[in-house]
């Protein structure tokens, strides 16, 4: 029962890091680093970085961003030299490479 314990902390805390980044290969590489460190500091071992870096780089590539990174207008702002845009779903602006405005 403490390994599976052990292999959800690590698959959920591979889903939290899986949501940072824009892109699918963005998303899988986030997911994959921080699903390794998560392993292995619970397992302690090689076998927990490459099982907590599977799940994470999975997880990573199959979640989808929070915008439409397509069809979207942008914005820029002089002040910040930065473009961003408004996204209609949650009434919210974000910079362009996605963290709140």
């Amino acid at each position: 029962m403490k390994g599976i314990s052990k292999i959800l902390l690590v698959s959920a805390s591979g889903l939290l890091a899986a949501a940072c980044g824009t892109t699918m290969t963005e998303r899988a590489a986030t997911g994959g680093l921080a699903g390794a460190a998560i392993g292995a500091a619970v397992d302690s071992s090689v076998t927990g970085a490459l099982v907590g870096g599977a799940a994470g780089a999975a997880i990573g590539a199959a979640t989808t961003p929070r915008y439409d990174s397509v069809n979207r207008r942008q914005y820029y702002d002089e002040r910040a030299r930065r473009y961003y845009f408004y996204d209609p779903s949650n009434r919210r602006y974000y910079w362009e490479d996605g963290s709140p405005r």
